[in-house]
Order: C-alpha cells, then structure tokens, then sequence
C-alpha cells in the first residue's frame, strides 16, 4: 500500500512543532546510544583477549550506553523545566564510568590487553560519557565533572602503563571530542527549548491579536452605539413630550429616531467586518445637529481639515463622536459647545472641544475616554481632558501630521 506525503510525515514524528523536534532529538540520543554499543561491539570482536574480559567489557558497555540514553531523556526534561534534576542516576552514571575506566587500567596493566585496545576504549568511553552530566547539572557543574572524570582515567591509564604516542594519542582525542560532545549535547538541549519558546511566543501572539480584536471590537462598538442611543433616548423624550401636547412635530422626531436606528444597525455591521472608520465632516454635521436638537448651541471651526489626511481625519472623528456623547450624556443644562480644528505648529493637529454644564466632579465609571485615549495612539496621538471653574469641560485631541503628507 502506497503512502500519501502527509502519511509519511505522521510516521517521521508527526506535523512540524516543537514536540516533533523534540522526539528528533531525543532519537538522536537514542542513535548514540546504539552507536556506542555498535563501538562496544567492534572492539570486543577485534580485541585479543579473554572470553571473561571481553564479557566484562560487552556488560559495561551495553549498561553504560542505556544509562546515557536515559540519562540524556531525564536531563532534558530537566533542562527544559519539566522535572526534578536527576542527581543520582547523574552519580550512578559516574559510577559506571569510572569502573569502566578502572577495568580498562586493570587489563593493560595485567597485560590482557594491548596500548592501541586501551586507546580506542578510553576515547570511546569518555566521549559518549561527556554529554549528558552538562544537562543534568549546572553548566558549571556538569563541566567540572566531566573534566574530573576525563582527568581520573587519563591519569589512570598513564598508571597503568599506557605511554609514549597511545598516550598522547589518547589524551589529544579526548581534549577533542570530550568538550565537542559536551557542548553538542547542550546546544541541542538548547534548540528544543529555544523551538518550545518559540511556539509558547506564537501562541501568546495569537492570544494577544484575539484579545486585542476584542478590545477594538467592543470599543468601536461603545463608540457607535454610544451616540446614537443618546440622540434617540433625547428624540424619544421630545417625541412624547410633543405627542401629550397633540403637537404634529412629535412624527418628524419619531421618523428621525427610526432613521438613526437603521443608521446604527449598518454601523454595528461595519464594526463587525472591521472595516468601519470615522469621517471627520460627517461627524462634525452630525455633532451640530445632535446637539442643536438638544437645545445646544454649537459652533465649530473646520481649520485644516480639508488638508488632514485620511487617518487623522478619522481619528479626529472619532474624538467628534465621543466628545458629542459626554456632552449629551454627562452635562446637565449645558447651553453650548464649541469645537475648534486648528494646527500647533507645523507638525500637530490639534481638536479643542469645550462645553459647560459640567459637573465639578469628572464622570467616572466610563469606559469611552479610556478607548478614545488607546485609539488616538495608532496615528501617535494623544488625548488631555481638563475641568475648570464654571462647569467648563475642556477635551483636547493632538495627532502628529505634517502638511503635505
């Protein structure tokens, strides 16, 4: 039965992802390990020595190499913070190799085995020995050991006899391949978890851009609706007002608050596809009217705005829009509000909006101003509020901009 491309990809370790290099490396640990007992194997056919000796070395060998391979696995879950640091299969893999090394000094020093035998088993052992003490402990640690390990054997073998050119031989090759094992080890302990942080940031990124969605959906939303609901509660209210006194005007109101609910309902969809911005001209006409029907008085200066560009025009408008709903909301018999578009300097729009009526005490509880502020500062804007005497509120709106842009 043929096998599709993804059928492959399953049976190689599954979909790309940190818990497939994560099992790529763990079999790499595992192609050691069966690499040094191949090694173990080799020399036990090709040395010339005692059934009893070759055994004694194919035991060693064979535990020394499962050892390390589970020793690797522990101290990568350690390593990557999933569990205790495995100190005493750490000591009993020490243990291991130092018999082994000790073995190795007892048969060339009873002449069972030859200078070139004690050669390849000291290089061998203390090659495959090196990787997995610099995961368990400390960097520090785990290098301090491996260093005393290697330095115990080599000295040992020097003891038993092993000179000249094995000697240096033997010592060259484990200056080599010692440190280059121990730091190979280390830097793919590091590459799984460098990968595993990697997915653990992409997965945060994707949680902050959904709840960021969240944050920009329920404030486009408290903007559009905010308005609007104020401009129909205050029509509403007229409305009835003038039907109790049998007043014709009572329909007109009425058809207007019908008007602006079909406006809100394609303005809620507008928000729900994200595509919703705010038009500058259009929310000034529409904050005069609102306001006017509110028995207001308004006025406003259109300064730059012809000249602002696209972004800041909306962002401008969003201001127009909010500023509208606290004055209809939050100032009780205010009597006037002015909102004034001009330019500070050469470089920054600027939208006063100032009206009376206000309480001493700021409104708290709402969430529009704060929405506002964090949408002003996309086009690098920022957004002042102030409170003076005579129940006067001031709102001022400053966006960077640069005439010509």
């Amino acid at each position: 039965m043929s096998l599709s491309v993804e059928d492959w990809v399953e049976r190689l370790g599954g979909p790309d992802g940190p818990d497939r290099y994560r099992r790529y490396a763990v079999g790499s640990v595992g192609f050691l390990a069966v690499t040094e007992v191949g090694l173990w194997t080799l020399w036990v056919a090709q040395a010339d020595a005692e059934a009893s000796v070759l055994a004694s070395v194919a035991l060693l060998g064979a535990v020394h190499a499962a050892i390390q391979f589970l020793l690797w696995r522990v101290a990568l879950r350690h390593y990557l913070a999933a569990g205790p640091r495995p100190v005493r299969l750490t000591a009993g893999y020490t243990a291991v190799t130092l018999a082994m090394a000790a073995l190795g000094c007892v048969l060339l020093s009873s002449g069972r085995i030859d200078d070139g035998d004690l050669t390849s088993y000291m290089v061998w052992m203390l090659m495959f020995y090196a990787g997995p003490p610099v995961l368990a402990l400390s960097p520090r640690a785990g290098a301090a050991l491996v260093a005393a390990v290697s330095v115990a054997s080599l000295a040992g073998a020097a003891v038993a006899g092993l000179v000249g050119s094995s000697l240096v031989l033997v010592i060259s090759a484990s200056v080599f391949m010692v440190p280059f094992m121990a730091v190979a080890s280390r830097a793919s302990a590091w590459s799984v978890r460098l990968i595993e942080q990697l997915a653990a940031a992409r997965e945060t990124q994707a949680r902050l851009a959904v709840a960021e969605e969240r944050l920009r959906f329920g404030r486009d939303l408290h903007d559009v609706l905010g308005r609007n609901l104020a401009v129909v509660a205050l029509k509403s209210e007229l409305a009835a007002e003038l039907a109790r006194r049998g007043r014709p005007e009572a329909v007109e109101h009425m058809e207007e608050v019908q008007r602006i609910a079909r406006d809100s309902q394609r303005e809620i969809r507008s928000v729900v596809r994200g595509y919703r911005t705010a038009d500058l001209h259009t929310e000034l006409v529409g904050a005069r009217s609102v306001l006017e029907a509110a028995g207001i008085d308004c006025r406003i200066e259109y300064g730059p705005a012809d000249r602002l560009p696209s972004d800041v025009q909306s962002a401008l408008g969003w201001v127009v829009r909010e500023g509208t709903t606290n004055v209809l909301r939050h100032a009780q018999g205010a009597s006037r509000c002015t909102m004034a578009l001009r330019t500070a300097g050469p470089s920054t729009a600027l939208l006063v909006m100032e009206n009376d009526g206000a309480s001493d005490t700021p409104p708290g509880g709402g969430t529009g101003l704060a929405g506002l502020a964090e949408r002003l500062t996309g086009p690098g804007g920022t957004l002042t509020t102030e409170q003076q005497p005579g129940g006067i509120f001031r709102l001022t709106a400053r966006i960077p901009w640069e005439e010509g842009e």
